[in-house]
């Protein structure tokens, strides 16, 4: 079965934050789970691809890029998005289709927003998805903590289907390219 990981956001100034926006929750802890992940997406020949968004630092410069302390492998596709929604407007859907891929991987930033959205368009478009538990994250709005949206996010979306595919939340340490969809079909 073909996989990919997909890093969604992970962006120098949606990460650090900047003079309006705070750092997301726990974001040393964010970098270092997506660093492990890449490198089990890497050892099981999984595809690896970034999603960025024009809206973060205006689209250009520093701030837009991956964070700088992410290790971008080699041969890593990086697609660029202007909607919370990473299939819309790029070619994310049609690379995945044309790869073959059946298993995402999921992390980065917003979990309510970009994640969220990410997980539950997957399973429409038929892909079983791998939420990385440990590995999104967000800041806190008007009502939530950071941490109560990513608890809440990581609830409602382990087990979320549409018929066919689902999602599963597991943690970064986890055998994550070893998914467990079919022992609950």
């Amino acid at each position: 079965m073909k996989q990919a990981l997909l890093v969604i956001d992970a962006q120098q100034e949606l990460i650090e934050g900047n003079e309006e926006e705070k750092c997301v929750f726990q974001k040393e802890k964010l970098i270092e789970h997506i660093n492990l992940v890449i490198n089990k997406a890497v050892e099981s020949e999984s595809l690896v691809v970034f999603i960025r968004d024009k809206d973060v630092a205006e689209g250009k410069g520093e701030g837009f890029q991956i964070h700088r302390d992410i290790k971008v492998p080699t041969g890593a596709e990086i697609f660029d998005k202007e909607a919370t929604n990473s299939f819309y407007g790029t070619p994310l859907l049609n690379y995945l289709t044309e790869e073959k891929v059946e298993h995402l991987v999921v992390m980065g930033c917003k979990t309510e927003h970009c994640v969220d959205t990410a997980v539950r368009m997957a399973t429409v478009n038929r892909f079983d998805v791998t939420l990385v538990q440990d590995g999104h994250s967000t800041t806190d709005s008007s009502t939530l903590s950071a941490e109560q949206i990513i608890g809440h996010h990581n609830d409602i979306l382990d087990g979320h289907y549409n018929v066919d595919h689902f999602s599963d939340v597991r943690r970064a340490q986890d055998d994550l390219f070893q998914p467990r969809h079919d022992d609950y079909r």
